[in-house]
């Protein structure tokens, strides 16, 4: 691309408060870490060597998961973000291909393709929820499902019955619950009675550790067993492991910034109602086609193609965020003739 086309490329993000384009494209939380979260975090930092190496299977932040949820490390496995998990896990098992449920997050058949391993896609039904009884059927010789609750980009909880008839075949079913906290559901605790149960979480959304890049899996002992005699060593650096650490010692602070994106969320859904589906994450998919409108006035949303498109996703930001959004989606409506 030449630089002038490259500049031009850029022309549409105009400034806002603060003097960036408002970004509500990339499901992160709107809210940093406080000051003196931040500090406590320097201060885990000042007890540890920067010379040696973090320990090679990530021990001290899965002993940290492991207390948060009252199980053994030995259940938990941690990446380099959630991605990184995903990128073994779509041919850690043995098997023909791996089963997807579109639309949804595009990185599990990214992974697949990267190592030549076939898609089998199963689309979601009307509702956006999943058919169990389809995907059972298609994961007779499956490596692994994939299954997102909330989905992205929809925003839906997946239906526990649906998901159980999947695991019920045997098949080993990776359920990404990256947004939970948003939802208050999650079904972690079934991987007791199901050992073909992977269930893959993130600090990069409520926890608001996005930049920090850190994932885990709650499963089997056996499943984390296999998944360490594969993975890279040193994956996880000691940065990182102290930031988890010290944010799980603060999970009432992860609440109350949930309970805020909640009612924002609620907020914008109320007033586009009839364009908006209802969300259980920290986003809402909208049957808008508004992505270059919003361009225009300095916000970023996510513009969807395929079975979605002519819709854009988008995250709830910060209370003024959301109110130029709300400001610039009526004069949208206006100008389309929907208002």
């Amino acid at each position: 691309m030449k630089i002038r086309e490259l500049v031009k490329s850029f022309e549409p993000y105009r400034v806002t408060e603060g003097g960036h384009p408002i970004r509500l494209d990339k499901n992160e939380s709107p809210y940093d870490l406080p000051g003196w979260v931040k500090e406590e975090i320097f201060e885990e930092l000042r007890e540890l060597s920067f010379n040696r190496y973090p320990h090679i299977t990530s021990m001290p932040m899965r002993k940290a998961i492991a207390r948060f949820y009252g199980i053994s490390p030995e259940n938990v496995a941690v990446g380099n973000g959630g991605d990184e998990l995903i990128s073994y896990l779509v041919w850690l098992f043995e098997g023909d291909y791996i089963v997807t449920t579109p639309p949804s997050f595009g990185m599990y058949g990214f992974y697949a393709k990267l190592n030549e391993i076939p898609v089998v896609e199963v689309p979601l039904k009307e509702d956006f929820t999943i058919d169990g009884d389809a995907i059972a059927e298609k994961s007779k010789n499956a490596r692994a499902v994939f299954i997102a609750s909330p989905n992205n980009p929809t925003g839906n909880l997946q239906p526990e019955e649906e998901i159980i008839k999947v695991l019920d075949t045997g098949a080993v079913v990776v359920l990404d619950e990256a947004y939970a906290e948003f939802a208050g559901k999650s079904l972690w605790r079934l991987i007791e009675e199901y050992p073909n149960l992977i269930v893959l979480r993130t600090f990069s959304k409520a926890f608001s550790l996005a930049g920090v890049r850190t994932g885990y899996i709650l499963a089997n002992e056996e499943v984390v067993d296999a998944l360490y005699r594969v993975k890279s060593p040193f994956s996880v650096g000691i940065m990182t492991m102290a930031a988890v650490k010290v944010v799980l010692r603060h999970y009432d602070l992860v609440e109350r910034r949930v309970a805020k994106i909640i009612e924002e969320r609620e907020r914008i859904r109320k007033a586009f109602r009839e364009f908006t589906y209802p969300s259980d994450a920290n986003f809402l998919l909208m049957r808008l086609n508004a992505y270059e409108f919003l361009l225009e006035k300095g916000i970023v949303v996510r513009k969807l193609s395929g079975r979605l498109n002519g819709h854009i996703r988008v995250t709830v930001g910060r209370k003024w965020e959301n109110r130029k959004l709300i400001e610039a989606l009526r004069e949208y409506l206006e100008v389309e003739g929907c208002g």
